[in-house]
């Protein structure tokens, strides 16, 4: 393995152009795929052989429209001080909403009216209408939520406290600003270590690809694949801390070699034979542990698990051979400008 890691090193670094050219393709290969892919199917989450996906599996075969996983919103009215939801004024507030729901949204599964419902408290100073949607939050669009609030206003208006609750309501997280200060903090930490801004950015760069080819990769077969929309930022946190990592083993084992006094393509085939068996296994052990996950026999779990594990592979495989042709690129720019100076001052004195 170390032979071949030193020969593939040396090779990344002489043919350095190819091998750049290659990724880079294949990043562009893979961003296209996820540009021009239809938007994946819905998420769906299931416990095979538990008692609670049985009984919505019978829930499902019975009642076919009814969605048991569907979305829910309770609309909550209050009666202002001294009077009553089932006062006739109060209770055509409440009556118009109700229309206002059925008709609002095609998701909406049912509106269920209060007074027909018994859903009025007993001394009449509180009544809610619970709306269920045909799908899950979701996959509830905008529309429908933006109804059910204006819905809910209308009603506030007219002089009755109105609160609404559920997890129609519930917004998508949202992703990417983690990853950034993640980002932020780990070039930061890589300079003050390195003390140079190219070695600092080098193995930022190189996750960024792999992460950028992994995604666009999720993103392109999510349709196909029956991926869910969770299983993209699994796959980029994972991407994102490996890929930093490995790149940072090979990086600094090059650094080592040089300061011995190594010529470059000699180092950096050096660097991927020690360092890079290392990043190989340590690898292979997270790939094992990502698709150990189909042992839960959680469908979406185990999806997410062997993309993930893809992600990785890709990062593996970007530390030994991308890496040393960026190296290549940055000649002595690895080190800071002190290291540098003794570097020629040894050379010199040689």
């Amino acid at each position: 393995m170390a032979t071949f890691l030193y020969k593939l090193g040396r090779f990344a670094f002489r043919r350095r152009g190819f091998v750049a050219l290659i990724w880079v393709a294949l990043l562009a290969v893979a961003g296209v795929g996820a540009a021009t892919a239809s938007q994946p199917a819905n998420d769906s989450f299931s416990i095979p052989g538990t008692e609670a996906q049985k009984a919505f599996d019978l829930l499902e075969q019975r009642f076919p429209g009814g969605n048991a996983d569907g979305a829910t919103a309770r609309v909550v009215f209050r009666a202002p001080s001294g009077e009553k939801m089932t006062d006739p004024a109060n209770k055509a507030v409440v009556t118009k909403t109700v229309a206002e729901l059925q008709a609002g949204s095609p998701q909406i599964a049912s509106v269920a009216d209060p007074y027909q419902a018994h859903a009025v408290s007993k001394d009449g100073s509180t009544a809610y209408i619970l709306t269920s949607y045909k799908v899950n939050s979701m996959e509830l669009k905008d529309a429908a939520k933006d109804g059910l609030k204006e819905a809910g206003e209308k009603a506030e208006k007219s002089g009755l406290t109105v609160q609404i609750g559920g997890d129609a309501l519930q917004e998508m997280p949202e992703t990417g600003s983690t990853e950034i200060i993640g980002i932020a903090i780990s070039a930061v930490v890589l300079a003050i270590t390195f003390g140079s801004l190219v070695a600092a950015g080098l193995p930022l760069l190189t996750a960024l690809i792999g992460v950028g080819i992994g995604i666009s990769a999720i993103t392109a077969l999510a349709t196909t694949l029956g991926l869910s929309t969770t299983t993209s930022t699994l796959a980029m946190m994972i991407g994102l801390a490996v890929g930093i990592d490995y790149a940072l083993f090979i990086v600094s084992r090059y650094r080592a070699e040089l300061m011995e006094g190594r010529d470059r393509e000699e180092a950096a085939g050096r660097a991927v034979g020690t360092a890079g068996s290392a990043v190989v296994f340590a690898g292979l052990t997270v790939v094992i542990a990502l698709v150990g996950l189909a042992v839960v026999n959680i469908p979406m779990l185990t999806k997410m698990g062997f993309a993930a594990a893809g992600t990785v592979v890709i990062a593996v495989l970007i530390a030994i051979s991308l890496i040393p042709a960026v190296l290549g690129f940055a000649g002595k720019r690895v080190f800071g400008r002190r290291a540098r100076r003794r570097l020629e001052e040894r050379a010199a004195a040689a």
